[in-house]
Parts: structure tokens; C-alpha cells; sequence
């Protein structure tokens, strides 16, 4: 992995750097926001889904994470429970999402966009005979 896509994240460099990776990221905004009551999924790629089916578990799906100058964009792409109030439960996505990007990393989080690509039916359960 090249410098450039790495985030340099040391204020203090005597002992040396760190550097966070963007699929972290991912995969922090990922749990984040799966642990939202109303979310049902995040949307993946068709390659993602092809992993799931093999036992892979992507934590990152859904996720696209942006570096710029002024901070990171991220973008969550997610499936929610039918019934659910939307514009709530993006605005819990958001602060979640927010909330544990600062804490376990520090970064400057210049926008979080979330996109509702679906709603997630209830399953009826199939009476066993």
C-alpha cells in the first residue's frame, strides 16, 4: 500500500508514526452502524456477497470512506428494518458512526452521507411440521 492512501494520525513523531489505513475506517463505520436498531444490512458489492456466501464476513461493506484535505467523507450505504422511522435512525447512524471514529481513532470527520438503498420485509417463519 502506497503513503498517499494511508492517514498519518501522530501529533508526536520522536517515537514514530501512525498511520490508519482507509479499510479500517470501513470496517469501524461498518460495526458502528450495524449496531443501530433499525438497521437490517449494508449494501455490498456483488463481490462482497460472493465472500459472505463462502463464510468471509466483511465488516466494511457498505462503507466508502473519501480522504481529502479538509477530512474524511464517508458514506453509508444501508438496508433498513421496515416500519422503522428513516430520517431517525440515519441521523443514529451518523452520530454512532461519528462517535466511534473519535474515539478509537481521532480523526476529523468532514461528512457522513447516508443513502437508504432498501427496506428489509418482515421474514415470515415457516411453521415446522
Amino acid at each position: 500500500m502506497s503513503d498517499n492512501t494511508l492517514i498519518n494520525v501522530s501529533e508526536d513523531s520522536s517515537l514514530g508514526n501512525v498511520e490508519i489505513a482507509p479499510e479500517v475506517i470501513e470496517v469501524i463505520a461498518g460495526i458502528a452502524t450495524t449496531e443501530v436498531a433499525g438497521v437490517a444490512a449494508t449494501r455490498g458489492t456483488f463481490v462482497t456477497g460472493v465472500a459472505e456466501r463462502f463464510g468471509k464476513k466483511s465488516h466494511g461493506k457498505g462503507i466508502k470512506v473519501e480522504l481529502t484535505e479538509d477530512g474524511v467523507l464517508i458514506d453509508v450505504y444501508a438496508v433498513l428494518d421496515f416500519g422503522s422511522i428513516i430520517h431517525e435512525v440515519a441521523q443514529k447512524i451518523q452520530s454512532n458512526v461519528r462517535q466511534a471514529l473519535k474515539n478509537m481513532t481521532g480523526l476529523k470527520i468532514k461528512e457522513i452521507n447516508v443513502h437508504v438503498v432498501g427496506i428489509q420485509m418482515e421474514q415470515k417463519e415457516e411453521p415446522s411440521e
